[in-house]
């Protein structure tokens, strides 16, 4: 017996749709990870060490991806649309506070509470973008896409603010969220509610036990990587090569990064039915290897710099589409939990995990931990290689 999902025609075209969700991803994401850019000032500002940061790191983490994959089962049980737009207007709100809070406790709240906007939007809005198209790997790849662009333009966008105009400018961003929350609500797909017999469980541990949990841990070891260089790279601008909290290289750097990376999950989405999934899983990570090393050999602010910066953005990132998508193909009977064990459950373990690299970097350095941390694509191509090859089914 098959769920049904979308009953009534949204105003908008299929292109229309992508645009949306692509466009409110670039805003969640953008508010949901404006912490990196943030970190050297709250360090300052708070006198607190590279674990506490780290500490900070892991809990929006947590609240903003673990949870993803409870949040997806309750979308599709309540209706992926509102879910969508209900999270992004929340955490819009609530994490554009983020430079003003008074005390390194109220940050904590502040977190925690904030980043559950992003765990109830992923799911939703990446199970409206499978349905928009018959090339789901380039429809969810034009989506993902827009969720590290909105990254990159944050940090540049927020430390100008902050350097032009004082922390209290940065809250007026969260108008942006509130009015593509809106929109999402007004013009997304509804989704009749499944039957009772029908609806996903809040946990499908048969999920996490199979294909789908495997390629859940493979996403893990990757987004660990991904979050090495997004979080520390600030860090070791400021504190190894003497820039300062609120430079300029910092939010260019960033912004390379994941500009980088959001053209990549859209090429690999392009790519996915010319060249064939698993190489190019498994290639953009190990590729993600060696430039993400060569990021600490070169002299910062180079145009070599930057390209290096840019080529571990597109590498590590691009996977993501073509993960989600296997699993989707693997669990259709709970297509939004599948979607976030796989965009934000990955994350979310990665970033809570990040609390032992921020032990090590005051403990070995740095550098080291930043270069072990990059490693951790190894095992995770050789998982998704096992997976994938194990369950063709995914590939098709």
């Amino acid at each position: 017996m098959t769920t049904r999902t979308a009953v009534r025609r949204t105003t908008l075209g299929a292109g229309g749709l992508t645009l949306l969700l692509a466009t409110t991803h670039a805003a969640n994401d953008a508010f949901a990870n404006i912490l990196p850019a943030f970190l050297p000032t709250i360090q300052q500002r708070f006198d607190l060490g590279e674990a506490v940061l780290a500490g900070f790191v892991a809990l929006i983490s947590f609240s903003s991806n673990v949870l993803q994959a409870f949040a997806g089962a309750l979308a599709d049980r309540w209706g992926r649309r509102r879910a969508a737009a209900l999270g992004l207007i929340l955490g819009s709100v609530l994490m554009s506070l983020l430079p003003v809070v008074p005390t390194p406790w109220a940050l904590f709240v502040l977190l925690a509470i904030g980043g559950l906007g992003s765990a109830i939007y992923h799911p939703a809005a990446a199970s409206m973008a499978r349905a928009t198209g018959a090339r789901k790997s380039l429809a969810v790849g034009l989506f993902t896409s827009g969720g590290p662009l909105g990254s990159a333009l944050m940090p540049v966008l927020a430390l100008w603010m902050l350097r032009s105009y004082g922390a209290w400018s940065i809250p007026w961003l969260a108008l942006i969220g509130v009015a593509l929350g809106v929109a999402l609500l007004a013009f997304g797909p509804e989704q009749v509610r499944p039957e009772r017999a029908q609806r996903p469980r809040i946990f499908d541990a048969a999920l996490f036990r199979g294909p789908v949990g495997a390629l859940a841990f493979a996403g893990i070891l990757r987004a660990v990587a991904y979050i090495s260089f997004l979080n520390a790279m600030p860090l070791y601008l400021v504190n190894v090569r003497g820039y300062a909290a609120d430079a300029e290289i910092v939010g260019f750097t960033l912004a390379a990064f994941q500009i980088a990376a959001s053209l990549g999950v859209i090429l690999v989405g392009y790519l996915d039915g010319r060249i064939g999934r698993l190489p190019l899983i498994t290639g953009s990570m190990l590729l993600g290897i060696p430039t993400l090393l060569a990021t600490l050999a070169v002299e910062p602010g180079t145009l070599a710099f930057y390209l290096l910066a840019a080529a571990a953005g597109a590498f590590t990132n691009a996977p993501i589409p073509l993960l989600v998508v296997s699993a989707q193909n693997l669990a259709p009977h709970a297509v939004a939990t599948a979607s976030g064990m796989l965009m934000g459950f990955t994350w979310g373990v990665a970033g809570v995990a990040y609390i032992a690299f921020g032990a090590l970097q005051q403990t070995i350095g740095l550098q080291p931990a930043m270069a072990l941390g990059f490693v951790f694509l190894l095992p995770a191509a050789l998982l998704a290689y096992r997976t994938l090859t194990r369950h063709r089914e995914a590939l098709a």
